[in-house]
């Protein structure tokens, strides 16, 4: 069986939690798009130059704890505007969403580029504010010198960037369904995306 869930969002929103919730209840395999992107950021940071990093990725480039830095974060934002290195990475997620036994898959443009044939699409999504302070919390428990101004001016830069982008620009797929975690906890918020898939598609399990 392959079953794909697609789910987008903007930074801190929540979509890697819920990504990963959605993936250990039913059992599907889990990828995080955005490593993707901050591999071949971290590998640009290194000296490469960005399309050549991205068609020589390997599965291997998505394991290092470095890639979660704030500014490998950056640098993958500003290598997702290169469309040569979009296409570079576009069959590597597609086989992983197609892998039998199911497997759900989180970024920016899941939905409406890489799998626009998901079975289920969520965008998951939450105000500038909300994101941004949990991302300060985040950052200021690994001794990050920053300030929740600098990380709102980020995260805000941040959405600009993506949503501004000619090439796959985030936004949601029109059959998307909407998950607003502004007001939510994780366990809500994973609850909710669990009984929205099952409600749609009542044998994922």
């Amino acid at each position: 069986m392959s079953f794909t869930v697609a789910i987008d969002g903007p930074a801190a929103a929540g979509k890697g939690t819920v990504s990963r919730g959605v993936a250990r209840h039913f059992g599907f395999a889990h990828l995080d798009t955005g490593l993707l992107y901050r591999a071949v950021g971290w590998r640009m940071l290194q000296g490469e130059e960005p399309v050549a990093a991205a068609e020589a990725l390997v599965a291997e480039d998505l394991e290092p704890e470095a890639l979660r830095g704030a500014d490998v974060a950056q640098a993958a934002s500003k290598v997702a505007v290169i469309p040569e290195v979009r296409a570079a990475l576009v069959d590597f997620q597609r086989a992983f969403a197609r892998r039998a036994g199911g497997a759900v898959l989180d970024g920016r443009d899941i939905g409406t580029v890489i799998c626009p044939e998901a079975e289920v699409k969520l965008f998951v999504t939450a105000s500038p504010e909300v994101r941004a302070e949990r991302r300060f919390l985040e950052l200021d428990a690994k001794g990050a010198d920053v300030t929740r101004a600098q990380v709102l001016a980020d995260v805000r830069e941040r959405d600009a960037r993506d949503t501004e982008r000619s090439e796959a620009p985030l936004k949601p797929a029109d059959d998307a369904v909407l998950l607003d975690t502004s007001d939510l906890s994780i366990e809500d918020a994973l609850a909710r995306a669990v009984a929205l898939i099952q409600q749609k598609f009542p044998s994922a399990g």
